[in-house]
């Protein structure tokens, strides 16, 4: 493990060629799309074959390209209709407790490492801005909290793509 985290997978590199090739591009946008497609209906969109557009998904998923697979839930659905960032700038010798602290805390989402005064991004999802409060109180024993309020998103989350650069 190094110091920000496990090591990331090697991109393997077959022939010469990155494992992202135009037809590794098509099909990651497409499961972007919907990761719950067949390998028959994937194949059929990118114009490969079933086994062919396998193969290409595993080799993905062994070169970490392909990170998992997961479930989008609405975080207002479940009862927590209030979404926050916080910035933390974390006090001497208290930056591994933050850390430490953002993952046994069920309602922080998102933990990122950030350059600049703050050390620390986190996305918090409450019910109430009380129950908003206790969690920053927690935080606040290890350094200054800074937060937002997300009111609305008008640009939704999206997934990093493969494409290129325009």
């Amino acid at each position: 493990m190094g110091a920000n985290g496990p090591p990331r997978p090697r991109l393997e590199f077959r022939n010469g060629k990155p494992p992202l090739d135009e037809v590794n591009r098509r099909i990651l946008a497409v499961l972007t799309e919907d990761s719950r497609l067949s390998a028959a209906e994937l194949g059929r969109r990118v114009g490969m074959s079933a086994p062919a557009v396998r193969d290409r998904v595993t080799r993905l998923e062994q070169a970490g390209v392909i990170r998992g697979y997961r479930v989008d839930i609405d975080p207002a659905a479940t009862g927590l209709p209030v979404a926050a960032w916080v910035r933390i700038r974390p006090g001497p010798g208290q930056l591994p407790k933050i850390a430490d602290l953002a993952g046994r805390t069920p309602e922080v989402s998102e933990c990122h490492r950030i350059s600049g005064d703050d050390c620390f991004l986190l996305k918090v999802h409450v019910a109430n801005l009380e129950a908003l409060e206790v969690v920053l109180d927690r935080f606040l024993l290890h350094g200054q909290t800074n937060s937002s309020i997300v009111v609305s998103t008008p640009v939704p989350p999206r997934r990093a793509t493969s494409s290129k650069p325009a």
